[in-house]
């Protein structure tokens, strides 16, 4: 038996089955509009209150339309859910959403315990179908959800995602809604949960049009690294965004949302509102999870009923430091990084309301469970925003990363990994994009290669240009032939392991402490139910003696029979992570 899903909002069209569609667009800055369809089809809009527009008129799925204003001005439908040729500047195309016929009916999510995430660029994986290729691989792993980087239409045929300036509308360049939706489709029956990244902090640099006919989407007296803030506490803004979330959990299936950067939304109020709306739409009889990417650590919107999880770049961010020695840029707060990462360990964040920059950052989090924050060694953000998109496993030796990877899969937090983390690929993920307007291209190419100035080692000359297309190529991950099977077997162990032995209690794990062994050596302990979880951890370059010895009776989950023995005895081998559980 099959289902079909549709989203209605009161935004852009709405078929009505007889061959007429219903049209609405919110212009407050206009006093008319039109619809035009590119089958030569010209309607006159009805104004209605508060700065909303209608019109009912003749529109087939696969028509093009646009809406056009007195002054000749002619823009795509910001609720657009799909662009002709991907063109930001040109038709929007009515599509039936009922079309595709879902299979999996009877998928109803994973709780969130059971998340092991695995985040994944559809551009360089070969768009959605190439995605979708990918999952068994994924699935026979242990992955249990692929986080999508954002899809929203950007302008040209490839970009990191977050230049998007059409939230509703899947790029073109990775395929069409309904291959989205077979990809959604195709992971549920595999048993995996599909998360999107979206962007509600700010709209891309070119093909956004709101602020010609709808200024009050942005709040001129609140600013971001990329503009003027997304105004949401006006309501027709505020509902734009959450429309957009229930349409990509309704309409294609998600599982889940990774809510980009909300620090510059700069509203936790709405944020809070957001997740209430969301969660008292979606059946009860589903798993829906939504995580936050928030640098002001506010620990009071990870409470159940609001937001699952946040990314804990903390956790991230003082163990780089500690196995890279690095300490430009954002790494010089994490310095000595040992204490930062052991409350990390302990609490969650690192900063908690301390000073970091100037300010203080954060909110008391000892409270919360593990389950609250999303750990990762790395992603595309700490991976791309380097100069050359180096990853870990170019910086320090492999047994080094792998003993990081066994500390993310075996801790108690929901770990994520990272696309082709799994068979140690050496490939940079560098930041890429698109954009037609030679100008912006040029801004671009000179603002990344003045980002990185101040940084020693780097010439900005030398720094890649995001607009090449070779940038993008660079970018595929690709297996390390050395060590790629051996690494795909680790991953797929601790998983394992994982499931077993540590997500059942992640819910209710406790820290039971923390402490350094020496200066990249240290050991954690959580309750996990009735038992003990112990994990000792080495990066050093040497052995190192244990202030005290597992217990005879502990069950190793982890770790060679050598190391086992080595531990034993009170040393603790270099470049390992051990783990233990005791009754």
């Amino acid at each position: 038996m099959s289902e079909r899903h549709f989203h209605a909002m009161p935004y852009g069209f709405k078929p009505l089955g007889d061959g007429r569609t219903r049209f609405r667009l919110w212009a407050p800055d206009k006093e008319s509009a039109s619809i035009e369809c590119d089958d030569g089809h010209v309607s006159r809009m009805r104004a209605l209150d508060d700065g909303w527009f209608e019109c009912v008129c003749p529109a087939e799925p696969g028509v093009g339309y646009r809406f056009r204003f007195d002054d000749g001005t002619a823009v795509p439908d910001p609720a657009s859910r799909r662009q002709r040729d991907g063109d930001v500047h040109g038709y929007s195309v009515v599509t039936d959403p009922t079309a595709y016929e879902w299979r999996h009916t009877e998928w109803r999510g994973r709780p969130w315990h059971e998340t092991v995430i695995y985040e994944l660029h559809p551009g360089v994986l070969g768009g959605f179908h190439g995605v979708e290729m990918m999952l068994p691989h994924l699935a026979s792993l242990g992955i249990t959800a692929i986080e999508l980087m954002p899809i929203a239409q950007f302008p040209g045929e490839r970009n990191w995602g977050y230049d998007g300036v059409l939230p509703y509308a899947p790029a073109a360049a990775y395929g069409s809604p309904d291959d989205l939706k077979s990809l959604v489709d195709t992971a549920h029956g595999l048993g995996l949960m599909v998360f999107l990244d979206v962007v509600y902090n700010h709209f891309g640099p070119d093909g956004n049009y709101l602020g010609a006919y709808a200024s009050p989407f942005f709040d001129e007296a609140a600013h971001t690294p990329w503009g003027a803030a997304i105004g949401v506490a006006t309501p027709q803004v505020g509902d734009y965004f959450v429309h957009n979330a229930l349409y990509w959990i309704e309409e294609f299936r998600f599982d889940g949302l990774r809510f980009d950067a909300v620090h510059a939304i700069g509203n936790p109020g709405w944020l809070a509102s957001l997740a209430a709306r969301v969660r008292a739409a979606t059946s009860p009889e589903r798993h829906v999870h939504l995580v936050l990417e928030n640098e002001a650590n506010q620990a009071h919107l990870l409470a159940p009923e609001r937001f699952d999880a946040q990314w804990n770049d903390d956790f991230h961010n003082a163990l780089h430091v500690l196995l890279t020695d690095e300490h430009e840029g954002y790494y010089a707060h994490y310095r000595p990084p040992m204490e930062k990462l052991l409350r990390s360990l302990r609490e969650g964040f690192a900063f908690q309301g301390e000073a970091m920059g100037g300010r203080r950052r954060g909110e008391p989090c000892a409270h919360l469970p593990p389950a609250r924050f999303v750990n990762f060694l790395q992603n595309h953000d700490q991976v791309g925003n380097r100069a050359f998109g180096d990853r870990l496993e170019t910086l320090v030796a492999p047994e080094t990363v792998e003993a990081a990877l066994a500390l993310l899969l075996l801790a108690p937090f929901v770990p994520m990994l990272f696309m082709g983390e799994e068979w140690a690929s050496r490939t940079p993920f560098l930041f890429f994009t698109d954009f037609p307007d030679e100008d912006l291209r040029r801004a671009v190419r000179d603002g990344r290669r003045k980002e990185f100035e101040a940084f020693s080692g780097f010439s900005g000359e030398t720094i890649p240009d995001p607009n090449e297309y070779e940038t993008f190529t660079a970018s595929i991950p690709v297996r390390d032939e050395t060590k790629g099977e051996a690494r795909r077997t680790l991953v797929r162990t601790l998983i394992a392991l994982r499931q077993k032995h540590v997500a059942p209690y992640i819910d209710t794990a406790r820290s039971l402490g923390a402490s350094a062994l020496g200066e990249r050596a240290f050991v954690v302990a959580w309750s996990l139910g009735a038992a003990t979880l112990t994990l000792y951890v080495n990066f050093g370059e040497s052995e190192i003696g244990l202030d005290t010895t597992p217990s005879p009776s502990a069950a190793w989950l982890h770790g060679s029979a050598a190391d086992v023995a080595s531990a034993s005895r009170g040393l603790l081998p270099a470049r390992r992570t051990l783990a233990c559980l005791e009754s």
